[in-house]
């Protein structure tokens, strides 16, 4: 059977290497065969890439997908997977409540977190479109989206550029001399990619956690929430 390296999957399978190794985080993708530090995929990576690329184009979100992925890796039979299909898929919602030729559908496509597909708007980030599908008042969150987004283009390169110095100073003490950062580039690579992952968990968990302190803050200012002080001290 051919194997693929990560570079390789990308370029057969027409996913960006950035998305195939969110796919595995996320439970998408099986784990790539393992050879010393280098990763191995098969033309059964090449399978699931394409059909969860399906369903993420037709609007089922990645938690729907993984778990029905997850049923088929452990062996239900076809009426089970077929009855958590419909129990938990139902019927897709891709649509964004706004006009696809108005400002807010442009600065969203403009911004990558949206395209347009056959006159909708369909949010490319799954999470963002499980959130406004709970929602009968959509264009709100599309407005604080864009907010958010036009304020934290230019913030987001300096963050990457503190976050990336501090990972490097980190990188010649993460292995022995004759380890992976001064091996072959497929093991420095990988090196990198954990590196880089440990550095988004990091930052995802720490900002988490204050931005939900300066919310509760903010509520509690305006007189809208009654602030619980364990959670103002925690972020919880």
């Amino acid at each position: 059977m051919a194997e693929y390296r990560l570079d390789e999957l990308s370029a057969l399978s027409g996913v960006s290497v950035r998305n195939i190794r969110a796919y595995r985080e996320r439970g998408l993708l099986d784990p790539p065969r393992r050879q010393g530090r280098a990763a191995l995929y098969d033309e059964r990576h090449l399978s699931q890439l394409a059909t969860v690329n399906e369903l993420l184009r037709k609007g089922f979100t990645s938690a729907h997908i993984a778990e029905f992925l997850d049923s088929t890796r452990q062996g239900h039979d076809l009426a089970d997977i077929l009855g958590l299909q419909q129990a938990i898929f139902g019927e897709p919602r891709v649509a964004v409540a706004i006009d696809a030729d108005g400002d807010e559908a442009r600065r969203l496509v403009a911004h990558g977190l949206a395209e347009v597909v056959d006159g909708r708007v369909t949010l490319t980030n799954p999470h963002l479109a499980e959130l406004l599908d709970r929602v009968a008042d959509q264009l709100p969150y599309v407005q604080a989206i864009l907010e958010v987004a036009d304020r934290v283009t230019g913030l987001l390169d300096e963050l990457a550029g503190v976050v990336a110095d501090a990972l490097e100073d980190s990188l010649p003490a993460a292995a022995p001399a004759q380890g992976p950062v001064a091996g072959p580039a497929s093991e420095r690579l990988q090196v990198i990619d954990d590196y880089g992952l440990l550095g988004r968990r990091v930052v995802a968990e720490r900002f988490g956690a204050a931005l939900r302190r300066r919310l509760m803050t903010a509520s509690a200012d305006s007189g809208s929430v009654e602030l619980d002080p364990a959670c103002e001290a925690t972020g919880s």
